[in-house]
């Protein structure tokens, strides 16, 4: 293809619109469904590598390794093709805002931003003090966030989230991307 071609094909692939709110939230939902069983065949890895006797034996240690795990997991997806399988499955794609491929360090940004997701709610929970608020609370603590912080897209012009903002990427709709080609 020619240079010509490619700004074309960019130019058409930023333009996309981005999947609904409700589609997105669907894959985030559908991805954590996925994630249950990487992280659990993940820790049952570390566990018996490490000859691990007590789930609090090696705790933190643990906790980094499934970090580690995740952020490999986002960012091959990401930066092969821009989708994970929950990710297919709801037709949403990730592509670099010019409309290019995701590379795998604005992968490795946008999977480290997306923690926002999650840290502020938690510190939240953790400053109110867990036993005090049950899992109810905390539950509840975390999807309000996550619904807040996913609606907060509605101010972004191109629907976007802000971590997507931030590290130059966006989510399109699968479908209209492969129309366009």
């Amino acid at each position: 293809m020619t240079d010509a071609g490619v700004r074309a094909a960019q130019a058409a692939s930023a333009s996309m619109p981005a999947p609904s709110v409700r589609r997105r939230l669907a894959a985030f939902v559908y991805e954590g469904v996925l994630l249950f069983g990487v992280l659990f065949f993940a820790d049952y890895v570390f566990g018996t590598l490490t000859q691990q006797r007590h789930a609090l034996q090696l705790r933190e240690v643990g906790m980094g390794f499934l970090f580690l795990v995740l952020g490999v997991y986002f960012v091959w997806f990401w930066s092969h093709g821009g989708q994970t399988l929950a990710m297919k499955t709801w037709h949403v794609k990730l592509r670099a805002r010019d409309g290019g491929a995701v590379t795998q360090g604005r992968a490795l940004a946008r999977y480290l931003l997306s923690w926002i997701w999650f840290l502020p709610p938690l510190a939240l929970v953790y400053a109110l003090g867990v036993p005090r608020l049950g899992i109810g609370g905390t539950l509840g603590i975390l999807v309000g966030y996550v619904l807040v912080y996913a609606l907060s897209s509605r101010w972004n012009p191109q629907r976007q989230f802000w971590h997507d903002v931030v590290c130059g990427t966006c989510l399109v709709d699968a479908r209209a991307a492969n129309e366009a080609r």
